[in-house]
């Protein structure tokens, strides 16, 4: 193994190291882009020659680097936005998004993880999840979170002097290290979960929506005799600034208030605009929407459009706010100095899912390693900056964001040298456009698990490979998109290429290995309003000197992984 690995990658080390800046080079990349950087160095620093001078440009005209909005939100399959043709015939328009695409450039082919906690840590810390160990979906009460350790896009970039700020679905851990606010953020208001406790509530036990949650709803169960197995008190929504106290946000759980999320985070967010455009900062906004609730909202007598499925209808409401963001943004003489992009976390919840979710162009959905799990749309809009209509057939993964980010905010110093960024550098992409990505490549995991891996056209699903002899387990995407026709022969010539690929990714990742599992620790500690519901999650039921095994140890002990993980 040694023979077949060293030789390509001394070479791609060493042949690769005029390919950009000094500072690109502090940087640690996965194996794999070394290779394209050996091949490709001369121009690539070329094109990075001009983007410099491109950027030093757009700061000397407004006097700020460009200022960064990330919109992200779940469970979307390709075309769902930005391709009005496919919304017309599934019942709803986001007319605000459609004009992104126009204006700016749809990209095609941006792969994420399978779900949403995976994809989220990406887009944060610009590492593959099963590195930084937040690979798999948090559900409450989880008492696990995102590593304080972790370096976040919100560090790198206040470093280089960006305000910084997260409204939404934060869905990165309910241990107090993990807070938004407490991973670089200046302001956060964030639910630490996904969507699921909006539907944790009596009135969703009267409704039979949920079994068992509430017992003291009905008549009592002689044969229910562990009253400690489940928590009856749930957060919902937190919010603090850096450096600061922690607080809950909003009114006891109810229908109504969980609706109230979204309102919030889409004032702050136009708030923070406002006032950083004001003060001439530059500065970075997640807004992830919550975008729905599983229990509906009591105030509504009507619906936005005619599909009128969970997503689709939240589809439209982001839509409205993207809408107001980009007149707030030209009303602000700032459009020009602003990248908005919006995205999916991950294909659509096609597998025990809400009604209403679709492959459209791709087989699978989230939790899947195939293209309707990992591939979402994604535009971006740049007025001035970005070439209007761009479309744009070139791989990029959402943790190249992370980097990105830090190179247009001049923050790439600031990115830790000391672990393996998969991230790269795609400035060149949304400034020149189609064919001009520094990626051919992806690595796809479902949870801990290398499930497949794409280069190019070529995709191995490494999951279901046979032992041995290989088995139909290689696609062409071009010819087989939709995956149906896995071919054995007619791709044997691509086997030992995916195997190198995987080798050298795997011998990397021995010389900078992954952290353990998310960091574990007691639950939704150090709110300064806590209710006495919230004490209790974190406090242990039962005296532990009445144990004879120590429960912060089991809480420590990983758990095979499932499928059901992904979700």
């Amino acid at each position: 193994m040694q023979r077949l690995f060293l030789p390509i990658l001394a070479t791609c080390l060493f042949a690769g190291i005029n390919y950009s800046t000094a500072q690109n080079l502090k940087i640690i990349h996965d194996a794999e882009h070394y290779v394209l950087a050996a091949q490709h160095g001369e121009k690539w620093a070329s094109e990075d020659k001009e983007i410099n001078e491109k950027l030093a440009a757009l700061k000397r005209k407004f006097g700020t680097p460009p200022n960064i909005i990330h919109i992200m939100w779940d469970d979307t399959p390709v075309g769902e936005v930005g391709i009005p043709e496919i919304q017309a015939v599934r019942g709803f328009k986001t007319p605000n998004m459609n004009r992104l695409a126009e204006e700016g450039i749809n990209f095609m082919r941006m792969y994420t993880e399978p779900s949403c906690t995976p994809s989220r840590a990406d887009a944060m810390t610009g590492r593959y999840a099963k590195r930084t160990g937040m690979h798999t979906v948090s559900f409450p009460i989880e008492s696990s979170g995102m590593d304080a350790d972790e370096v976040t896009i919100a560090e790198v970039l206040s470093e280089a002097g960006y305000a910084t700020a997260f409204y939404g679905k934060w869905h990165l851990g309910d241990t107090e290290f993990s807070y938004c606010h407490n991973q670089g953020f200046d302001e956060a208001f964030f639910t630490p979960y996904n969507q699921v406790p909006s539907m944790w509530i009596p009135q969703m036990e009267m409704a039979n929506v949920i079994t068992g949650l509430y017992p003291d709803l009905y008549p009592a169960d002689p044969y229910d005799i562990d009253k400690s197995w489940q928590p009856d008190g749930f957060v919902w929504t937190l919010e603090g600034s850096k450096g600061g106290k922690t607080y809950e946000w909003g009114p006891p759980p109810s229908p109504t208030a969980y609706w109230d999320i979204e309102t919030e985070a889409q004032k702050r967010t136009i708030n923070f605009v406002k006032k950083n455009a004001m003060a001439k900062n530059p500065f970075y906004v997640s807004y992830w929407p919550i975008a729905t609730s599983f229990a509906p909202d009591p105030r509504a007598t009507s619906k936005v459009s005619q599909n009128k499925n969970i997503l689709q209808e939240a589809l439209v409401k982001i839509d409205a706010f993207v809408g107001d963001l980009m007149r707030e943004l030209q009303d602000l003489d700032i459009a020009e100095n602003t990248l908005v992009i919006v995205m999916a976390d991950n294909g659509p919840f096609t597998h025990h899912g809400p009604r209403g979710m679709a492959e459209t162009l791709y087989t699978g959905g989230k939790g899947d390693f195939t293209e309707g799990g990992i591939r979402v749309p994604c535009l971006a809009w740049w007025p001035g900056t970005i070439s209007a209509g761009g479309i744009s057939g070139d791989i990029i993964h959402i943790t190249d964001l992370f980097t990105t980010f830090a190179r247009l905010g001049g923050a790439m110093d600031y990115i830790p040298t000391d672990r393996v960024i998969d991230g790269v550098d795609q400035t060149s992409l949304f400034i020149n456009g189609d064919a001009y990505s520094r990626r051919d490549y992806v690595m796809i995991y479902q949870g801990p698990n290398l499930a497949g891996a794409i280069k190019g056209r070529f995709k191995r699903d490494w999951a279901n490979a046979s032992v041995g002899l290989s088995g139909a387990e290689f696609y062409d995407l071009y010819t087989d998109p939709r995956e149906k026709h896995g071919e054995m022969i007619e791709q044997f010539h691509v086997k030992s290429m995916f195997n190198r690929q995987r080798q050298r990714h795997e011998v990397w990742m021995k010389k900078y290995p992954n952290r353990p599992d998310a960091t574990v620790g007691p639950a939704l500690t150090g709110i300064e309003n806590e209710r006495p519901e919230t004490r209790k999650l974190y406090q242990f039921p039962i005296d532990p000197k009445d144990l004879p095994f120590d429960p912060k140890e089991v809480l420590e002990h990983d758990l095979p992984y499932t499928q059901s993980d992904t979700h």
